[in-house]
């Protein structure tokens, strides 16, 4: 391991783990000796759509390979088939390349598919879930939660629910009370892990299912090939960000001496351009020698 590897190997806790790192999510979320743990978040976001609590789950192996090398920076699979048919699948992602709605449409239509063997008829297919837990900002909307499925729209019937969206997007949440907070909102409280020691105590205290989510974590962080497996994850989502970083830089840098060119070009003053592209005198006097 690097010197960076190894200095967030020892500095990682349990106070400042990352919830949405997906291999710690997946260990969380996707394992049968923990399963209620992942039928209480279910229920908290699909409760109200389909009108009846989730009682068991069945997790399947639907990975699909990923589209790109980026894939495997955001993209975690928790899939599993509800005791009532429907298929769920929980996509967590950190990372926004722009292409969310068109990529959570691609994950919908594959789980779809393979609700319908060979030989079958479309009756048969089963309706299919997709929560999308966002560590960035997506949708219109203020609330941190929406649903979308096929709507009318002059009259507001659903087609049917066998296309459904839900969408957490975890910087939209704010704090409040954990008193005051509903099954949804603690678990969004529980993502957005802005919780002092204190709250998330009390967090813990006032939902079983939390409770249990946090001793997983506790697990997790006290074997050393998982936290390893975290802070190998961590640091590939460091390194696509700042390499991100540095093409936003360059693209502006580009963008400004392209002005700076032009504004040469049309012999207006070296203290006006500097105004306006924030570039030095000696960068645009070079850039003068190349007209």
């Amino acid at each position: 391991m690097t010197e960076q590897h190894e200095q967030l190997f020892s500095d990682l806790s349990e106070r400042n783990y990352n919830p949405m790192n997906d291999v710690l999510f997946k260990f969380i979320f996707g394992k049968e000796e923990r399963k209620q743990i992942t039928i209480n978040f279910l229920n908290a976001i699909l409760e109200q759509d389909l009108q009846h609590p989730i009682q068991d789950i069945s997790f399947t192996q639907t990975e699909m390979s990923p589209e790109n090398e980026t894939d495997k920076l955001t993209r975690l699979d928790v899939t599993c088939v509800l005791d009532t048919s429907e298929q769920v699948d929980v996509e967590v992602q950190v990372v926004n390349h722009k292409d969310m709605e068109r990529r959570t449409l691609y994950y919908w239509a594959q789980l779809y598919l393979m609700t319908l063997p060979a030989g079958k008829h479309y009756r048969d297919l089963k309706p299919s879930i997709t929560i999308n837990i966002l560590k960035f900002k997506l949708l219109p909307q203020d609330n941190p939660y929406s649903m979308w499925s096929i709507y009318n729209p002059e009259t507001g019937d659903r087609l049917n629910k066998d296309l459904t969206f839900h969408f957490l997007e975890i910087p939209k949440y704010a704090k409040k009370p954990i008193a005051e907070m509903t099954k949804m909102e603690r678990w969004l409280a529980y993502f957005a892990n802005q919780l002092d020691d204190k709250e998330k105590e009390e967090l813990s205290m006032s939902d079983t299912a939390i409770k249990s989510a946090m001793q997983a974590a506790r697990i997790f962080l006290n074997n050393t090939e998982e936290r390893r497996r975290y802070i190998n994850r961590e640091m590939a989502i460091m390194d696509y960000n700042s390499d991100q970083e540095k093409a936003r830089a360059e693209g502006e840098r580009k963008n400004q001496e392209q002005t700076a060119l032009d504004m040469l070009r049309d012999n207006m003053d070296i203290q006006l351009i500097m105004k306006y592209t924030h570039l030095s005198a000696e960068r645009i006097a070079e850039l003068a020698k190349t007209l």
